[in-house]
């Protein structure tokens, strides 16, 4: 079986009401219509288009929807701990750039002994010119510095990181700047939407 196709055709009937309401609008006959078709045209294109991130994104990281273990073998490593209404935080610094089918940074959600993936990231020091996916919406993440045990400490410059992290003391890990960031929640529902930075759902899991 052809895994992106059926992922493909499986996703597209969840999202299949984004071309439908373009398209519900779109009625009558002679100028109104010839108007209306170019936006329901590059309504429908971008559907499309986010149907393919989804499942691109979908089957590029199934292997560590409940693994994430694997996903440690394969380079991801915490970088946050919980994030309220959203997750921890799993990054593999050998991916860069836009691959929906190879994400830099993995959201889990964690209860008990078991971590669900719930989200996927990718994180950008300016707001792309051309949005990767049809349609995204951004987020942002202030600067700050990471510790090898997922604390993240607020920090303008990297100067001001402290050497060990506070409380724990664990390794400093590295500083970032400001970052515009890219949520997309392939294997969560989220209320808020797919490319939400937060997810009210998550709020069950805010104390794991």
């Amino acid at each position: 079986m052809n895994t992106k196709r059926w992922l493909r055709g499986n996703v597209a009937v969840g999202l299949g009401a984004l071309v439908a309401a373009s398209t519900v609008w779109i009625v009558g006959g002679g100028t109104a219509t010839a108007q209306r078709a170019v936006p329901q045209e590059l309504a429908a294109a971008n559907a499309a288009a986010l149907v393919h991130a989804v499942a691109d994104a979908r089957a590029g990281t199934a292997q560590y929807v409940t693994n994430l273990g694997l996903a440690k073998q394969n380079g991801y490593r915490i970088i946050t701990k919980m994030i309220p209404n959203m997750g921890y935080h799993f990054m593999n610094p050998n991916i860069t750039g836009f691959d929906a089918t190879r994400p830099p940074i993995l959201v889990y959600e964690h209860n008990g002994s078991a971590w669900q993936l719930g989200a996927v990231e990718w994180v950008f020091t300016e707001k792309p010119a051309v949005a990767p996916i049809p349609g995204a919406t951004y987020g942002a993440f202030g600067a700050g510095c990471h510790y090898a045990d997922g604390t993240y400490v607020p920090a303008a410059a990297q100067s001001s990181c402290p050497t060990k992290a506070p409380g724990s003391g664990a390794k400093f890990g590295f500083w970032h700047p400001n970052l515009v960031t890219l949520h997309l929640w392939v294997w969560a529902p989220n209320p808020s939407g797919i490319f939400s930075g937060t997810n009210p759902l998550a709020n069950a899991f805010n104390a794991g």
